[in-house]
C-alpha cells in the first residue's frame, strides 16, 4: 500500500550520543494584524519561513544523514505527487481531448482498489471443492458476502442450493454464484438498486462478474497469487451481460453487448454519477447549453436546453436577461428528430445541429450544440431525444390505453408506464455519465434501449418481451373478455394460451390479449419465439432473475444481439466492396463476371470447331437430349449439380482445405495519379457512358419507328416475318426447330456456309441502316419571368425536331 507521508528509517549501527541540551530559543515577537509598525511584510514572511525550517530541523534531529532516508518511500511519494500533478493537468485539458479517449488508472486509484480489497476479508465457510474444480478467490468472496447479506453463511447457502436444483445444475460453480447474487437482488424491486451508492457493493458486483467469468482456479493454496493478480483482471462481455442487467439501474439486457466501458471497474463506479443525475422530477438532462434556431434557420441566440420525459424546453438568454421558455411536445405520434447542418445566412456549413419537429403541421426547431472537441455532444443529445420519442412510441404500441380498466385486473399493470419511463431515464442517465467520463462509443444510439430496438433486427420481439416484463403481473380479479373463457380456468402451461390468446411469463405473470395492438405480434418471428420462450431449465427467483437459465427478456435480447452481429458483419462486407473510382469498379465488375466470360469463350471455341472432337461430342449429347425428349430433366439436373457443388465447397471450407482467402475477389489498385489525370479519367469515362447511351437510344428509337409504323414498308416486312415465324412454330414441332437453330449456329463458321452467312448479315445491316429513328422533340428550359402579372412561368413555344439523331445509320 502506498504511504501517505514521507517516512525516515534509520539504518542499523551504533547509537550516537545524545546532543547536549540547549536552552530554548526566545519566542518570536508577536506580529498581529494590528501591529504593522514592527517591520515590512516581506521581512515578516521570511521570518515565518525561517521559524518553520527551524522547527522541521528540530523534529528530525541534528544527527540524521542522507543515507538514513528510505529511498523507496521517497520514490513512492514523489511518484504519487507526479501522478496527482498529471491528473490535474489532464483534468484541466479534458475539454480539448477528443471523446472516447480512456484514461489509465493512476497509482492513487490502484491504492484505493487495494484498500477496497481488504473489506471482504473475513471468515470463510464455503466448501471450495466443487465437482467442476476448486473455487477461485473471487467466487469464494462473492458467495460468502452475498450469503451473509442474505442472513446465512456461505456453507448454509451452498447446502440450500444443492437441495433445490438438480445435480447437473449444482455441478457448475457459476450457478452457485448466480444463486447467491440473485437471491439478494430479488429482495429489492426498485428502479435503481439502493445499494449502488455504496462503494463496497460496487466492488462486490465487480468481483461477482470476475467470479462468474472465472469460477475455478488451479490450486486452493494460490490465494496470495490470486490477490496479487486481482487488479489486472478484466470483466468479459459474457459475464457483464449476465450480471449487470440483474442489478437494477446498471445496464439493460438489450444494450449490454455495446458497453465497452465494462473492461474495468469504471463500469460500476459510473453509477455514482448516474445516481446524482437521477431525480424523481423526471428531468433527464439539465444545463445543456446550445444554440436554438427556428424552422427558418434564423439565429435566436444562446440559451439553456432542458429535456424531460414529455417535452424539450429552450430558454434563450438575451442582453437584458432570460426570455420566456419555448416548449416542444415529444409525446405526439409524428415527433421526429434528425441531424442537421447549420451556418450563417442560411448556409449549410457546420454539421453540429439537430432538427426537432412534432409533426408535419408543427414548427421545427434546429438546435446547434457547439463542441470544440468533435461531434459527440450533438450525437449524445440526438440520442437523448430519440430515446424519449421511441419511449412514447413503445408505450403507444405495446402498452394498454390510458382509459383501459383492465390494467386493474393485473397486479402492478397500472405502474407499467412509470416503469417504462424510468427505464428510459436510467438509459439516458448512463449515457450522460459516460459522456462525462469520456468513454462513449462512436454511436451513442446503441446505448439507449428503445431507440436501439426500433432499428435493430428482431427488435420488435425484444419490445414484446419488455412489454410483458413491464405490464405483466398476476391476476388479482376474475377477468373475462367477450367470447373467451376466464383466465382463472386456464393454466400458463404455454406461453400463448390457445384458449385466451394471452401471454404468460416464466413466473406466471400475464399480459392480456387486448393490449397487443402492435402488428408485430402476428409476425412469424414473434410466433416462433413465444412458442419456445417458456421452456424452463433453471431456478426461477423472479421474472428477471433465473438461475442457470435466462429470462424472457434475456432470451429475446440474446437472439437480437446475434442477429445484429450478423447484420453488422454483412454490412461490413458491403462497405468493403463499395470501391471509389470508376476504374476500380470496372475492374471489380470484370473480375466478378470472369467465370461467365470463361464460359462464353469456351462456347465460342465449340462453335468455331477449334477442337472438332469436343464439338462433335457436344452436338451428339445435345441432339440426343432433343430427340429423346430429355430436355425436361436438364434444368432440374443443373440445379442438383449446382447444389451438390455448393455443399461440397461448404464441407471443404469447414475442414479448412480451401484456405481463408477462398472466395475473395482480388483486383489491383489503379496507379497513383494527380488531380489533372483524375479529371481526364472521369471525363473519358463520362464520354464512354454518353456514347453507350446514345447508341442505346438510337436502337430504341428505331424499334419505336418499326412498331408504330413510322415507315410503313419496313413495318409491313417485319410483320410478315413475325407471322411466318409464328406459323412455322405452330406447324412444326419445337424439337425440329431447335435442332435447325443448333445446326445453323454451329455451321456458320464452316467453309461451305461462311460466304452465305456473310451475305445474309450484310443484307440485314443494310436494311437496319435504312430504318429511321423516331422524331425527338426537345422543349426549351422553363424561364421564370419576374415581371409577369400572374407571377407564373412563361414557356417558349419554339420546338426543335430531329429526324435522325446523330445519323440514323448506326447499328
Amino acid at each position: 500500500m502506498m504511504r501517505s507521508k514521507l517516512s525516515l528509517a534509520a539504518r542499523p549501527g551504533p547509537t550516537p550520543p545524545p546532543p547536549p541540551p540547549r536552552p530554548p530559543p526566545p519566542s518570536p515577537p508577536y506580529r498581529g494584524c494590528s501591529r504593522s509598525s514592527r517591520g515590512s511584510p516581506a521581512a515578516s514572511s521570511s521570518s515565518r519561513r525561517a521559524q518553520r525550517l527551524k522547527l522541521v530541523c528540530r523534529s528530525l534531529g541534528h544527527g540524521w544523514k542522507l543515507s538514513d532516508i528510505d529511498a523507496g518511500a521517497v520514490q513512492e511519494q514523489v511518484t504519487s505527487w507526479l501522478s496527482k500533478t498529471q491528473n490535474f493537468l489532464r483534468g484541466a485539458a479534458s475539454p480539448l481531448v477528443k471523446s472516447g479517449q480512456s484514461r489509465k488508472p493512476d497509482s492513487e486509484s490502484v491504492s484505493d482498489a487495494r484498500d477496497m480489497g481488504q473489506i471482504f476479508e473475513g471468515e470463510r465457510t464455503v466448501d471450495r471443492g466443487m465437482p467442476g474444480g476448486v473455487l477461485s478467490w473471487e467466487a469464494v468472496l462473492a458467495i460468502e458476502q452475498f450469503s451473509r447479506m442474505n442472513g446465512l453463511t456461505g456453507l448454509k447457502m451452498q447446502k440450500i442450493f444443492k437441495a433445490l436444483v438438480p445435480e447437473s445444475v449444482y455441478n457448475d460453480a457459476r450457478n452457485l454464484v448466480e444463486y447467491c447474487c440473485f437471491r439478494f437482488l430479488s429482495r429489492d424491486g426498485s428502479h435503481f438498486h439502493p445499494c449502488l451508492k455504496e462503494p463496497a457493493f460496487q466492488k462486490l458486483i465487480f468481483i461477482t462478474m470476475l467470479a462468474w467469468g472465472n469460477p475455478y482456479c488451479g490450486d486452493a493454496d494460490q490465494d496470495a497469487v490470486e490477490r496479487a493478480s486481482f487488479q489486472g483482471k478484466l470483466v468479459g462481455e459474457e459475464a457483464f451481460t449476465r450480471i449487470a442487467p440483474a442489478v437494477h439501474g446498471v445496464a439493460d439486457s438489450s444494450t449490454t453487448s455495446f458497453s465497452r466501458y465494462m473492461k474495468d471497474e469504471n463500469c460500476i463506479r459510473l453509477e455514482n454519477v448516474q445516481r446524482s443525475l437521477w431525480s424523481r422530477s423526471y428531468v433527464l438532462a439539465l444545463a445543456g447549453k446550445g444554440l436554438c434556431l427556428n424552422g427558418r434557420i434564423i439565429w435566436d441566440g444562446p440559451g439553456s436546453v432542458i429535456l424531460t420525459d414529455k417535452a424539450i424546453y429552450f430558454e434563450a438568454v438575451g442582453v437584458t436577461g432570460r426570455k420566456d421558455s419555448a416548449r416542444l411536445d415529444l409525446t405526439k405520434p409524428g415527433a421526429c428528430v434528425e441531424k442537421a447542418k447549420v451556418g450563417p445566412l442560411g448556409s449549410l456549413l457546420f454539421d453540429s445541429a439537430i432538427s426537432i419537429s412534432c409533426g408535419p403541421q408543427s414548427k421545427t426547431w434546429v438546435l446547434e450544440f457547439v463542441d470544440l472537441g468533435g461531434e459527440m455532444r450533438r450525437d449524445v443529445w440526438h440520442a437523448f431525444l430519440c430515446e424519449v420519442i421511441a419511449l412514447h412510441k413503445f408505450i403507444r404500441e405495446y402498452g394498454p390505453e390510458e382509459s383501459d380498466q383492465s390494467i386493474f385486473h393485473v397486479y402492478g399493470a397500472h405502474k407499467g408506464k412509470e416503469r417504462a419511463i424510468m427505464s428510459a431515464i436510467n438509459s439516458i442517465a448512463r449515457l450522460q455519465a459516460l459522456q462525462f467520463m469520456r468513454r462513449l462509443l462512436d454511436n451513442p444510439l446503441k446505448l439507449v434501449q428503445f431507440s436501439y430496438l426500433q432499428n435493430s433486427p428482431y427488435g420488435s420481439v425484444v419490445c414484446q418481451a419488455l412489454a410483458l416484463n413491464i405490464w405483466g403481473g398476476q391476476l388479482v380479479t376474475r377477468y373475462t373478455e367477450a367470447g373467451s373463457p376466464s383466465d382463472q380456468e386456464s393454466s400458463p402451461s404455454d406461453v400463448i394460451s390457445e384458449n385466451t390468446g394471452h401471454i404468460y411469463d416464466i413466473d406466471g405473470s400475464i399480459y392480456l390479449r387486448k393490449w397487443m395492438r402492435s402488428p408485430s405480434w402476428v409476425s412469424s418471428s414473434s410466433v416462433t419465439f413465444w412458442r419456445n420462450a417458456l421452456i424452463k431449465q433453471g431456478l426461477v427467483l423472479s421474472k428477471n432473475l433465473v438461475v442457470a437459465d435466462a429470462s424472457v427478456v434475456e432470451k429475446a435480447a440474446t437472439t437480437c444481439r446475434k442477429k445484429g452481429e450478423m447484420v453488422e458483419k454483412t454490412q461490413a462486407t458491403i462497405d468493403a466492396a463499395m470501391l471509389k473510382g470508376i476504374p476500380n469498379n470496372i475492374d471489380l465488375f470484370k473480375e466478378i463476371i470472369f467465370p461467365l466470360t470463361i464460359a462464353i469463350r469456351n462456347f465460342e471455341r465449340l462453335r468455331r470447331w477449334e477442337e472438332p472432337h469436343v464439338t462433335i461430342s457436344f452436338l451428339a449429347c445435345a441432339y440426343t437430349l432433343v430427340f429423346r425428349n430429355l430436355w425436361s430433366y436438364v434444368f432440374p439436373s443443373a440445379l442438383i449439380i449446382l447444389a451438390a457443388g455448393m455443399l461440397t465447397l461448404k464441407g471443404l471450407k469447414e475442414q479448412g482445405r480451401l484456405g481463408r482467402s477462398f472466395g475473395s475477389v482480388t483486383i489491383r489498385d489503379q496507379p497513383p495519379s494527380n488531380t489533372i489525370q483524375k479529371i481526364m479519367a472521369v471525363k473519358d469515362a463520362m464520354r464512354d457512358v454518353e456514347n453507350y447511351l446514345q447508341n442505346l437510344n438510337i436502337l430504341l428509337l428505331k424499334v419505336r419507328t418499326i412498331v408504330l409504323a413510322g415507315q410503313p414498308q419496313i413495318t409491313t416486312e417485319v410483320a410478315l416475318v413475325l407471322l411466318s415465324s409464328a406459323t412455322i412454330m405452330l406447324l412444326v414441332p419445337f424439337k425440329y426447330i431447335f435442332s435447325f437453330l443448333l445446326f445453323d449456329l454451329f455451321t456458320r463458321e464452316l467453309d461451305f456456309r461462311k460466304a452465305m452467312v456473310r451475305r445474309f448479315m450484310s443484307l440485314l445491316k443494310e436494311r437496319w441502316d435504312m430504318v429511321p429513328a423516331a422524331p425527338v422533340v426537345v422543349l426549351p428550359h422553363q424561364n421564370e419571368v419576374a415581371g409577369s402579372p400572374n407571377g407564373g412561368m412563361v414557356i417558349d413555344k419554339q420546338v426543335r425536331s430531329q429526324g435522325n439523331l446523330r445519323g440514323g445509320n448506326q447499328l
